[in-house]
């Protein structure tokens, strides 16, 4: 794991650490042992403030896991297996953050985190093939560096198949609060200071300090459309706010981009980089994992958000996108997490040899059916439409599988489970109206996309399917209130369409700006 390529690359990384870290593994037997212990040996020679010791230690799980100490005293994050794959990064930052680099919040959210006054302890199950589990971790990672009362495991599953099993857990990340489930599946850092907030109310209290003058454009959504129209803003040499639960959006869960006009191929999280880069060209004020949770209109538009923090604006620009769309069937909400999942690429290892379900026949099902295809026993496609979806080249790479079979005309009724798990799903033959049950361990719901638009609900017109309504300048209904991107109804859901649509709302603001002067 640790090439010298690797290694050279942490020494650069580590030159400028303020503190010394020390690595405490667990004194113990365990047949990876040595591995592990090749693995801190070489971590910890790349700089002269990297350490580690071994000897017993009770709140550590095993001689798997290890604990990051600092100048002496622990820190409360630990990680129990060889933190490889995408969780080596999470191990690298949490060294670099608890000796002295910036963490990667909002002011405001480090203040919440600060006012915490009680015990937590996260458990994180992850998969080191997990592209969500990285955020998770490095959130609840630097709440522990904030925090000194908030400790944060993070735990391979593959290595502690015996605690996956004893808890049910079928689908990454996982995570457990002093014991017990606090969330299963993707979470971002604003849904986790949601839940706590529900927990701890008094996190929500109203921040103290200066608050932000009136800006002329506040853009909430930190997509391509989100991100285009605050640079096409700023550029006008107007004030902006930008608010955001995560930069990239839906766009950071895309693996494979290559519609993106000049940029022949790309990822999602490598787009997501550079649009973050991208921004920071420009003076933007960026509010980054918080929700707006109100917006009043008039000439001067309120928002508060959920940090507390209450923002004056004179032109509104929502950008906010979509999320999954739910099949809403008895049995699914049930089991997120124990065999109902959203993310192929993360919780497809969990089911290798087994069974599984896709829900839907456009591009998303197909294409999660042709990455389950290489690791499960069985996918079956199950389509509510007559035909497909999905482009043909898709359609024809899923007919060349053997083990891919897809049902079309069939409605999804119930999810089945037993003793905490899928075991089957019932479907309905739309032709023949008859029921049919299919044995199975997972379901990948792939139907689509919902808006997120009930922020705005009483302020704009939207359709029946929650898209608000624009005209070709972005303009809603409300005065001085414009909208762009997969929020919108605008047809043709691309990311190049979004950066485009975000560019006009920002000009159509500017515009509006310039008549009420």
């Amino acid at each position: 794991m640790l090439d010298t390529n690797t290694l050279e690359a942490l020494k650069q990384y580590t030159a400028n650490m303020a503190r010394d870290v020390v690595l405490v593994l667990k004194d113990g037997e365990h047949a990876k042992r040595a591995e592990l212990i090749e693995f801190v040996d070489k971590l910890c020679s790349v700089s002269p403030r990297l350490h580690y010791q071994i000897r017993p230690q009770a709140n550590v799980r095993g001689p798997l896991s290890f604990a990051l100490e600092v100048d002496g005293q622990a820190s409360g994050i630990q990680f129990s297996g060889l933190p490889g794959g995408h969780e080596f990064t999470s191990l690298v930052l949490a060294i670099l953050q608890l000796s002295g680099t910036a963490l990667k919040l909002d002011a405001l959210i480090q203040k919440m985190v600060e006012r915490i006054v009680q015990p937590l302890r996260f458990e994180v199950f992850v998969s080191l093939s997990c592209h969500n589990c990285p955020d998770v971790v490095q959130a609840l990672n630097q709440f522990a560096v904030i925090n000194p009362l908030i400790a944060v495991e993070t735990i391979d599953g593959g290595v502690f198949p015996e605690l996956i099993a004893e808890r049910n857990i079928q689908g990454v990340p996982s995570v457990y609060l002093n014991g017990e489930v606090f969330s299963n599946g993707k979470i971002d850092i604003a849904q986790i200071l949601e839940r706590l907030q529900a927990k701890f109310p008094e996190l929500k209290s109203t921040p103290q300090g200066p608050a932000l003058p009136t800006q002329d454009v506040t853009i909430i959504g930190g997509g391509p459309a989100g991100i285009a129209a605050a640079i096409y803003s700023a550029r006008k040499g107007l004030k902006v706010t930008l608010i955001a639960d995560r930069i990239g959006g839906q766009v950071r869960d895309t693996m494979g981009i290559e519609n993106l006009i000049s940029v022949p191929k790309t990822t999602g999280p490598e787009l997501t980089q550079n649009l973050r880069e991208h921004m920071k060209d420009y003076d933007i004020t960026l509010r980054e994992h918080v929700r707006v949770e109100q917006v009043r209109q008039g000439e001067i538009k309120q928002l508060r958000l959920s940090s507390g923090e209450e923002i004056s604006s004179k032109t509104l620009i929502v950008a906010t996108g979509a999320k999954w769309r739910e099949l809403n069937v008895p049995g699914e909400k049930e089991n997120i997490g124990q065999g109902v999942a959203y993310c192929p690429h993360c919780d497809g290892p969990f089911f290798k040899g087994k069974d599984v379900a896709v829900i839907g026949g456009g591009n998303s099902g197909i294409e999660a059916a042709l990455d389950l295809a290489g690791i499960v026993r069985s996918v079956t496609v199950l389509e509510f439409a007559p035909e497909l979806k999905a482009d043909q080249v898709l359609v024809k790479q899923a007919a060349a599988r053997s083990n891919i079979r897809i049902l079309k005309n069939v409605s999804t009724q119930e999810i089945l489970a037993e003793g905490g798990q899928v075991t089957a799903l019932v479907y309905q033959d739309r032709s023949t109206d008859k029921r049919e049950h299919l044995p199975l361990s997972g379901v990948f719901v792939q139907i689509g996309l919902v808006p997120h638009s009930a922020v705005l609900k009483e302020l704009v017109e939207t359709t029946r399917f929650g898209e608000i309504i624009i005209n070709e300048k972005c303009e809603t209904s409300a005065p001085g209130i414009y909208a762009c991107g997969d929020v919108t109804t605008v047809p043709y859901k691309q990311i190049v369409v979004a950066m485009g649509e975000g560019s006009k709302a920002a000009l159509a603001a500017f515009e509006y700006l310039l008549k009420q002067a």
